[in-house]
């Protein structure tokens, strides 16, 4: 039995069934540097996923790690219920980077519950637990995350807390508004959401939104969607929370945050962070302005959120990021790994579309001569990805279909060039497959 078969059998003998696994034979990894990671049988990967958009920087950051021991030497633990020092330098460094005037920050331990606070400021705030949400959404897994998720794939339950309605808009490519231009499909989502609210009563909280959608597949709306929206919700009193987890942080090149891609809006009324400032520390939060933050009227505290290690590692991550361009850097070589993206696909007759911006891209895969998404293809590819080197995540729709593609945002131009050509030979080998079995689904 080889190391990695007998901690999957330890696995499975303590862990939940629907604890999700990557690969037929799933893989322990071990240790990283830079872009690369290696696992427990020392197979070295590429690694163009980062722990699902988490490893923003790079693995084994020296500045991180340097900060994290520094800090543990000093006081591992305290709890909000102490004044603390890293936390309100983040906090200040996070509130003038947010563009949200009056900010206060509250920080958490992940996205979803950073979601989970924003849905419970913007409820105590509107008196109101009517919530929209987009379809194809995703926005964690716990309970009131779960009852807006707009993804079937993801919500385990129809219970909620919530009273959830879903708006169009984020899947440009499919849909009933699909064949319309971009100025069309706006204003069809626009009407929509009116309609929507009319037939409400005006009590809806808040909208909650992903930039570009993470685990629906990196798919997104117009440009200029969110501000269209914005006027909406502006005429009724309805707050607009812009769902960060994995845009922000200058991910998509083009702009710091998803929501400055709809600009004219101006900033949020909150904004939700994770994954990325963390570097892989337990990071998450909700920036507001203190008109919404400070609503709540009954005592709260967070015992893990804000813990000193994790804003010294938060520090540092962020520091380096500035001082180092990666969000220019994201914009340079994410359009190259785009353009290596289209060549690979180009002439495949199982890649629908490839899309996305910066160094967050999605390849989504079909059936062969169909449009109908192909879960099973995009398993494959996945497979052979790793079997050639390079790690890769899928999402969107029902069993997934897309690669997602997200390096960390130091790639370099050599290795987003040889990770292209990677899955181009992984794309083939899945149309080779195809080919042999008569087509897969």
């Amino acid at each position: 039995m080889t190391s990695h078969d007998e901690l999957l059998s330890r696995h499975r003998a303590v862990l939940p069934d629907w604890l999700a696994l990557y690969y037929e034979r799933p893989i322990e990894i071990t240790h990283g540097e830079g872009r690369h990671v290696w696992d427990a049988e020392g197979n070295r990967y590429l690694d163009f996923f980062g722990g699902i958009l988490t490893t923003m920087t790079a693995h084994a950051l020296p500045e991180v790690a340097e900060a994290v021991v520094e800090q543990a030497r000093r006081v591992l633990h305290t709890s909000t219920l102490y004044l603390n020092r890293p936390m309100v330098e983040l906090a200040e460094k996070v509130a003038g980077l947010s563009g949200i005037p009056d900010a206060r920050v509250f920080f958490t331990t992940s996205g979803t519950e950073a979601n989970d606070t924003a849905l419970l400021l913007a409820s105590a705030y509107r008196r109101s637990n009517q919530v929209l949400a987009m379809r194809n959404s995703y926005h964690g897994r716990s309970f009131s995350a779960v009852g807006i998720t707009g993804n079937a794939a993801w919500s385990p339950t129809s219970y909620s807390p919530l009273q959830t309605l879903y708006v169009h808009g984020s899947v440009r490519s499919r849909g009933p508004f699909a064949g319309l231009t971009d100025g069309e499909f706006i204003d069809a989502c626009v009407a929509d959401l009116r309609d929507l609210l009319d037939q409400t009563g005006g009590g809806v909280a808040a909208l909650i939104a992903e930039p570009i959608q993470g685990v629906g597949g990196f798919t997104s709306g117009p440009d200029g969607l969110f501000a269209a929206f914005r006027e909406v919700l502006n005429e009724r009193g309805i707050l607009w929370i812009s769902d960060e987890v994995q845009t922000g942080w200058g991910r998509t090149g083009e702009h710091f945050w998803g929501w400055q891609a709809h600009g004219a809006a101006g900033p949020p009324d909150m904004l939700t962070f994770a994954k990325g400032i963390g570097n892989g520390m337990s990071i998450g939060g909700v920036v507001a302005r203190a008109e919404v933050m400070n609503c709540l009227d009954a005592n709260s505290i967070s015992t893990f959120g804000g813990s000193p290690v994790t804003m010294a590692a938060g520090q540092a991550n962020l520091g380096y990021l500035l001082e180092h361009d990666l969000q220019g850097n994201a914009r340079r070589v994410g359009a190259l790994l785009m353009e290596r993206l289209r060549e690979a696909a180009a002439g495949q007759d199982i890649v629908r579309e490839v899309r996305g911006r910066g160094l967050m891209i999605g390849v989504e895969l079909v059936a062969p001569g169909t449009d109908e998404p192909s879960p099973a293809l995009a398993s494959a590819v996945v497979e052979a990805a790793r079997e050639g080197g390079l790690l890769i995540g899928k999402g969107g729709g029902p069993g997934g279909s897309v690669l997602r593609v997200a390096p960390p945002l130091s790639l370099t131009e050599a290795e987003a060039t040889e990770g292209a050509a990677i899955l181009e030979r992984a794309l083939a080998v899945a149309s080779a497959l195809k080919a042999a079995t008569g087509g897969v689904a």
